[in-house]
């Protein structure tokens, strides 16, 4: 069972940055794809970047530039680098994993690829 554990949410002013951590338990090939997603309050999760086994990435149009996404195998873990923060990235982060590959997310980002997520962690922006 993948269990993944997500940090490094908080508070920060508009243009500032953050990195948020996500530990996996079990970071292994099985998991094929690994990615982040968020959602706002009275909004549906959304994609906002996806990472496969060999490092190909892919962003969604309102973080392309902003957003870095990288793992570091050794650690067990997935990274999200944001830089430029605007209040509308505020949301709650979550970490997901896919063990069958990134699948259809590759033309456009879906929580229907992901089996495995975390609790989340939240980011708050303001202006």
């Amino acid at each position: 069972q993948v269990q993944l554990l997500e940090s490094g949410g908080g508070s920060v002013e508009a243009g500032g940055s953050l990195t948020l951590s996500c530990v996996a338990s079990e970071f292994t090939y099985r998991i094929g794809c690994m990615g982040w997603f968020r959602q706002a309050p009275g909004k549906e999760r959304e994609g906002v970047a996806i990472i496969d086994v060999d490092g190909m990435e892919k962003y969604a149009d309102d973080v392309k530039g902003r957003f870095t996404i990288s793992k570091d195998h050794a650690k067990s873990t997935l990274y999200l680098q944001m830089n430029s923060l605007k209040p509308d990235d505020t949301a709650m982060y979550y970490c997901a994993g896919g063990a069958s590959g990134c699948g259809s997310s590759w033309y456009g980002l879906s929580a229907s690829d992901f089996d495995h997520w975390g609790q989340g962690t939240q980011v708050t922006v303001s202006s």
